[in-house]
């Protein structure tokens, strides 16, 4: 399918740098960065979704189980 898009002179510039430098279509690097986009956004959509279910969740839990559950955990990154 095509789409007529506008773009910012110097966005249009650098990608056309990138695909060069990557060797593929301008349409494939719009298509993958779209893609990639696409799925960025979905996976911060879910951990939205999980951290609402959890978060409602442990509004029950006793204060001190939340907080031993919360030391468990500690830091760490997801």
């Amino acid at each position: 399918m095509k789409v007529a898009i506008s773009l910012p002179d110097p966005l249009f510039s650098a990608a056309e740098q990138m695909a060069e430098q990557l060797h593929v279509s301008r349409s494939q690097l719009y298509a993958q960065a779209l893609a990639e986009y696409m799925e960025k956004r979905h996976e911060v959509a879910i951990t939205q979704r999980l951290n609402t279910v959890y978060g409602a969740a442990q509004e029950g839990l006793d204060p001190a189980l939340n907080k031993a559950q919360l030391e468990v955990l500690g830091d760490d990154a997801w």
